[in-house]
């Protein structure tokens, strides 16, 4: 929620890196938001199903296919004007510069693993903001997410959709394996079913 409503949607062309469950809730949000055209993409087979039903009109595969085939698809002329990098994956985000339009907006959520390049002389000369993400700003981004699920149906399946594992509290193991395995969704914890 931070992340997709950082800047401004109405009308914008949004690119997001990662088809995970934060990335598939950010399009959802980003649809419910006014965004034109978005764009998601992963390299998980499993995830890229997964986020054809969250709101994007291109679910992308970068393993075999570039982020310009996906603007040429829209019948896009120009690069993304708001950017939403969720994956933490160095390529992502380079391409995603690279395939911004000028003056454009990226929030970056996603912590790489390690350090890496960036072609600063791009980011200047497109006039490029990159604002990163932490956490949440408190009861603002819930209070937005209840709002807009109170009015949106449409949002509310989407974000429903993204929970695909319910796992009883006792077996959290298997839940944070389901979790780490990184074909699933969001994967919750039923707490319910602990005895007082």
């Amino acid at each position: 929620m931070h992340t997709a409503l950082k800047f401004p949607l109405v009308g914008e062309d949004v690119l997001i890196t990662g088809a995970g469950p934060i990335g598939q809730m950010a399009a959802a949000v980003a649809r419910h938001a006014g965004a034109r055209y978005i764009t998601i993409t992963d390299i998980s087979p499993e995830r890229l199903a997964m986020a054809e039903g969250c709101g994007a009109d291109v679910v992308l595969d970068v393993a075999t296919m570039k982020v310009r085939d996906a603007q040429r698809s829209l019948g896009m002329r120009e690069g993304f004007d708001v950017g939403l990098e969720i994956s933490g994956q160095a390529r992502a985000l380079q391409e995603m510069i690279e395939n911004m339009n000028h003056g454009g907006t990226i929030a970056l959520l996603g912590l790489p693993a390690q350090q890496f390049e960036i072609d600063w002389t791009m980011v200047v000369t497109r006039m490029l903001t990159l604002q990163g993400i932490y956490g949440r700003e408190m009861f603002e981004t819930w209070n937005a997410m209840s709002a807009m699920l109170s009015t949106s149906e449409v949002l509310r399946s989407a974000i429903l959709r993204t929970i695909t594992d319910v796992i009883p509290a006792a077996d959290w193991e298997r839940g944070f394996e389901i979790a780490k395995a990184g074909t699933a969704g969001k994967v919750l914890l039923d707490w319910s079913t602990l005895d007082d």
